[in-house]
């Protein structure tokens, strides 16, 4: 069995996340099962197959253990989905309540999946559905009852299999250990409702810098960018912007920052948090980059590379711009 396991925080850490502890609690989940495959910001999926013979107990149990060994060490509470396959753990997970376990066994996978509506399926966004539900396969029970043939001529070859087998509960995947993120993400919360822009875009400045110097030490660069505004309600607003080349280039990830702040007119919102977030992270070595006649770019970019010497050599403090020294 899979548990897709999703960390909630406490409410005085809700802006500022879990993604910090992560690497912590998935050394939890290592102590029960060697197969744990990472999803920052703050979920993991544990394949428990191999210990639930070796510790002689069954998943929902396993499940109890992990939560108790998370909430007694870090003090952060989870829900957990348990399935046969890791898209039916996810969306256990999604059904259960914070603080509890849903189980769907294989026998019961079926069932379970019968009243579900199209989009619950991973892979299915709402111009699929619109176009499935347009033909009268609104749920996922009709849509396994379909012969594979219609569901091609209607999606196409691929995609049609891979939705009419989803249905089916047949999910083709694995827990990958250790898999390389493809995402990393950064936050700040401010203590109390900030209305200010240079402070908004002070904080923007900051998380951009963390992103970049943190991909370039891992040598990766990102293809878009996430900007997550958390207001004082405790409600959010988030937008995404891809980026005209893949980059690291901590300049061009605040430009792309701003560019997303500006875009939201928060003139007057009261803002308790902003989270940033470098989505489609590959190998730097793998990435183009457009070559510019400007002095300035590469001036600032080889003071970037010396800078991040540095920062490894002092402390992430050595070198920083000088809007954040103060």
């Amino acid at each position: 069995m899979i548990l897709f396991v999703r960390f909630l925080p406490e409410p005085a850490l809700e802006v500022v996340g879990v993604e910090a502890a992560l690497p912590a609690l998935l050394a939890l989940a290592e102590d029960i099962s060697p197969v744990v495959q990472a999803l920052p910001p703050d979920a993991a999926l544990v394949d428990v197959r191999g210990a639930e013979r070796y510790f002689g107990r069954d998943a929902a149990q396993l499940a109890s253990l992990l939560r108790v060994r998370a909430l007694a060490h870090r003090g952060v509470d989870c829900v957990i989905g348990v399935g046969p396959t890791p898209m039916l753990a996810r969306m256990a997970a999604r059904d259960a309540s914070p603080g509890t376990t849903l189980v769907v066994t294989e026998e019961e996978s079926a069932a379970y999946l019968a009243g579900k509506p199209v989009t619950a399926l991973d892979g299915v966004g709402r111009a699929t559905a619109r176009t499935l539900c347009a033909y009268g396969l609104d749920s996922v029970g009709r849509l396994a009852a379909a012969p594979l043939a219609v569901i091609q001529r209607i999606l196409g070859a691929r995609a049609g299999r891979e939705v009419w087998e989803r249905a089916r509960g047949i999910d083709r995947t694995a827990v990958v250990p250790n898999a390389l993120s493809r995402s990393m993400g950064a936050e700040r919360a401010f203590g109390f409702d900030e209305l200010d822009q240079s402070e908004h875009r002070r904080a923007l400045l900051s998380l951009a810098e963390e992103l970049g110097a943190r991909m370039r030490g891992e040598r990766q660069v990102c293809t878009s960018l996430t900007l997550t505004v958390r207001y004082a309600d405790r409600s959010t607003t988030t937008r995404t912007r891809t980026l005209r080349e893949p980059t690291a280039h901590s300049a061009a990830l605040a430009g792309a920052a701003y560019a997303l702040h500006e875009g939201l007119g928060l003139q007057r919102a009261r803002v308790r948090g902003l989270s940033l977030r470098a989505e489609g992270l590959t190998e730097a070595e793998r990435a183009a980059r457009q070559l510019m006649f400007d002095p300035a770019d590469e001036r600032a970019r080889r003071l970037e590379e010396v800078a991040d010497r540095a920062r490894a050599k002092f402390g992430p403090r050595a070198i920083v711009p000088g809007s954040l020294a103060a």
